[in-house]
């Protein structure tokens, strides 16, 4: 790139990237030179959308994008595509989709995954990182200045580790990623904005339906324009109410489902019947998998779509010889029922969003769903859409680059082009640490508009305690082993104190990108643990699943126990220091109270061992268990006076 093509007079662009499973984009809002709309870059004679393909070559080169797409088929093994679903993730996590791969993938260190290309390892960081670099370059030429900085967009239910991945990936491409933005987020952002050409500029709750490449979304989200009047130019706010979704269900498991049918097929046919999805050469599955996408794109235009394959000469393992052809005609009636469980997948989340959305619509009603991602054009999705939402889906808006446009708006903002739109988004699944007992104390709760801080208070359970473990959990069941563990961490060198005396103030802090960090501090010593949360990888849809419905199945139990924890960790200190009292002043008190204590004393000791034993703990009602710890407490009322007396006469 010529340094001429820079003129340094101009200030410097913060871009909107999309980075996608399928396709990835960079679009700019705001700029001189740009206009203030927000536009796709495309070069003379180019495409706006980059294919998320990427081919490694002998020597270190690398190819991008369109040629590295269209001849995956001559190189299986060097081409990288659908990169997103390995970021952040295990291998185990990506083990359902290794079948479907040309590529091959392996563990790396910490169960991550990488990417072995002949005798290289890369990880997905690295790929997404060249697609990254690519989008900057292209947005330097264009723009004519250097490109250093980027809104990316990410789906709503990234974790942690899936964001840091993405943050580490724009590192890698010289980028600086100044927000990470939800997916659905920016497409409603780019959606509000074009309410200003209606007649009338008015509140609207609208939700946002993003199926993708590899993740699903779904955000109802509040659009408000300020109160300058219908044709003001004012602030714009975009309030996130609820969200939901899957980072592991998208456009690839519709070619997915294709791949299967044809491999089944295969087998029967040319194969006696055995499964031969892993017989299959690298070549051959690559290209079944490019005509399931060209299958799917073609039955959401025609209601019929013609597959040839040709296998070769003894291609994918031992079989009868000769050539082989596999033919047939894929009707849309057949891919819909492939492809209908997928689709009532992301029902169920939708429903979910309504549902959690509907506490804060203060009797709103939706008047809009925005569609977005390729995948919203199978005829299919749209019509279960209506039917669930009630709604006409709105399609006004190309799906493949409505988030990159949304990403440049707030972009633009960012930079202080413009001052007409206020993002708030929110906090997919509650945060917090397990206490003693093995319960989860939520501290950032589900649906916390970020950026977020919340804190609470703990202390010790054990005389002379000089180390604290603080397990940071994800989830919304209330004990600790139902919940997704995103990290443990130790606070040392606290000074010797007796049980309960030491004050742990536990604080978290949900940035912009929503990306978490925990300071913890034990106050009277002035000791402090400062750490930002990087979990090793990502949720799978297993997890989601489970950390959101079981939640609900389980809610009265979950309680129960939960309750249960803390009567057995409030009372052991209870135990502790009446016991203690006891030793010391016990003998000074009248026979009838000192009976009273020891029978409290020996009632609640016996609930305590009861409720730790996890054989008996089912037997244990939380209602007694409260009303025998209360009954200490009276019982105790003599004892504590009798002490302070004691300490008053010492002095």
């Amino acid at each position: 790139m010529s340094p001429s093509l820079y003129n340094p007079a101009l200030p410097e662009p913060i871009v909107g990237i999309d980075l996608g499973t399928t396709n990835s984009l960079v679009a700019v809002a705001g700029w001189p030179g740009a206009g203030e709309a927000a536009r796709v870059l495309v070069e003379a004679g180019g495409r706006g959308l980059l294919p998320s393909a990427v081919r490694f070559e002998g020597g270190g080169g690398v190819v991008v994008g369109d040629d590295a797409k269209e001849r995956a088929v001559e190189f299986p093994l060097a081409t990288v595509v659908s990169v997103k679903r390995l970021m952040g993730r295990s291998l185990k996590d990506a083990t359902g989709d290794l079948k479907f791969l040309s590529y091959e993938v392996v563990e790396g260190p910490n169960e991550t995954v990488r990417v072995r290309i002949g005798e290289r390892e890369v990880s997905p960081q690295e790929v997404s990182a060249i697609i990254l670099r690519e989008l900057r370059e292209r947005a330097s030429r264009v723009l004519g200045v250097p490109v250093r900085k980027a809104v990316i967009t990410v789906p709503a239910y990234f974790d942690d580790a899936q964001r840091q991945a993405t943050r580490d990936a724009a590192r890698l491409a010289g980028l600086e990623a100044v927000r990470l933005v939800a997916e659905p987020t920016a497409a409603a952002l780019a959606y509000g904005l074009g309410l200003r050409s209606g007649a009338k500029r008015r509140a609207q709750v609208v939700a946002v339906y993003d199926l993708g490449g590899g993740t699903f979304d779904v955000s109802v989200l509040r659009i408000t324009p300020s109160a300058g009047g219908d044709e003001g130019e004012g602030m714009e706010a975009f309030q996130v109410l609820s969200t939901s979704g899957d980072t592991h269900l998208g456009g690839d498991d519709f070619d997915y489902a294709l791949m299967g049918l044809f491999t089944r097929e295969i087998g029967e046919r040319f194969f006696g019947g055995r499964d031969v999805g892993a017989e299959l050469s690298p070549g051959v599955r690559r290209a079944l998998r490019d005509f399931a996408e060209r299958t799917k794109i073609r039955l959401s235009e025609a209601d019929e779509a013609r597959v040839e394959i040709d296998l070769g000469d003894g291609e994918g393992g031992a079989g009868a010889g000769g050539a082989r052809v596999y033919s047939r005609v894929v009707t849309r009636v057949e891919f819909e029922g492939l492809i209908e469980g997928l689709i009532e997948r992301t029902m169920v989340a939708c429903k979910r969003a309504v549902r959690d959305a509907k506490r804060l619509m203060e009797g709103e009603e939706l008047s809009a769903v925005v569609m977005v991602g390729g995948s919203t054009r199978v005829p299919r999705v749209r019509e279960r859409v209506r039917e669930v939402f009630g709604v006409e889906p709105y399609v006004a808006l190309d799906p493949d680059v409505v988030v990159a446009l949304g990403a440049a708006v707030q972009g633009s903002v960012l930079s202080g082009a413009r001052r007409d739109a206020l993002l708030l988004d929110v906090v997919p699944l509650s945060l917090g640490i397990e206490t003693a007992g093995g319960a989860f104390a939520k501290i950032v709760m589900r649906g916390a508009t970020i950026p977020a801080m919340a804190s609470e208070m703990f202390s010790t359970q054990v005389d002379g305690q000089t180390a604290i473990k603080l397990q940071v959990l994800q989830g919304e069941r209330e004990m600790a082993a139902d919940c997704r563990s995103l990290g443990t961490y130790h606070l040392r060198g606290i000074p010797a104190m007796p049980a309960g005396i030491p004050q742990l103030r536990v604080e978290f802090r949900v940035d912009a990108n929503g990306v978490l960090s925990v300071l913890a501090m034990e106050r009277r010593s002035g000791k402090r643990l400062d750490v930002q949360i990087v979990p090793s990888h990502g949720l799978t849809r297993a997890e989601v699943e489970r950390l959101e419905l079981e939640s609900f199945a389980h809610a009265r139990e979950d309680m129960r126990r939960h309750r249960i924890a803390d009567l057995v960790a409030n009372s052991g200190l209870d135990l502790h220091w009446i016991g203690k009292q006891m030793t010391q002043h016990g003998a000074k008190l009248a026979p009838g109270t000192r009976a009273a204590i020891e029978s409290a004393i020996n009632e609640l000791r016996d609930l305590v061992e009861r409720a730790k034993d996890p054989a008996r703990s089912d037997s244990v009602d939380p209602d007694v268990f409260h009303r025998a710890k209360e009954a200490l407490d009276r019982a105790s009322v003599g004892l504590h006076e009798v002490s302070i007396s004691e300490s008053l006469k010492e002095e």
